[in-house]
């Protein structure tokens, strides 16, 4: 109990270290919570076989989740901006496939995985620090990603959706507002339109 508290109080420091380094990219001062993480890990269909794209790793809690959602650690292809991070991530979380990269560049990071299809993605990117223009060719870079009908679903601190809608292009619905999280969390989900 005393070692998790302390290793739970060390990623806390770690990401408010990496917030104030680069508070754009960093989109909170705590990590997310294992409660946000678990319902952003909800909509993966492990029966799928298909990888799962995560994108914004941090201290590796959503990893985690996605990893106890039944995904095999090859499955899970994570993309990571900070170099911290990312080296921690890779002694934390062996047999993952990490990326250091952008998020906003996912045609360089996954130039070899080029037009795989993954079954859905659970993106903590901070949308919030972007124009609107990105996060949307964003949104439909990863849904191109994805078979129709399946997911991508983003974490946000702000009351509505960080990408606009365009119901011809996509569809946005609310999932979860997730109080048990610091701050509480708005749990959003993308789907291509039809």
């Amino acid at each position: 109990m005393k070692e998790r508290l302390g290793r739970k109080f060390e990623e806390e420091v770690q990401f408010f270290k990496g917030w104030q380094k680069d508070k754009k990219r960093v989109g909170a001062l705590m990590p997310t919570s294992v409660h946000a993480a678990r319902r952003m890990a909800s909509v993966i269909n492990p029966a799928s076989g298909m990888p799962v794209l995560e994108l914004g790793a941090g201290t590796g809690v959503i990893t985690k989740a996605i990893l106890e959602r039944g995904i095999k650690p090859h499955q899970l292809i994570s993309v990571e901006y900070s170099k911290d991070f990312y080296h921690r991530l890779t002694r934390g979380f062996p047999g993952v496939d990490f990326r250091l990269g952008d998020a906003f560049a996912l045609g360089e990071v996954l130039a070899e995985r080029s037009g795989e299809q993954f079954d859905c993605v659970i993106s903590a990117v901070p949308m919030l620090s972007f124009p609107m223009e990105q996060r949307i060719a964003l949104l439909e870079d990863l849904l191109a990603r994805i078979p129709a009908g399946r997911p991508v679903i983003q974490i946000t601190y702000g009351p509505l959706s960080p990408v606009i809608k365009m119901p011809d292009r996509y569809v946005v619905s609310h999932y979860d507002f997730v109080v048990r999280n610091i701050p509480p969390a708005q749990l959003w989900t993308y789907r291509r339109a039809v």
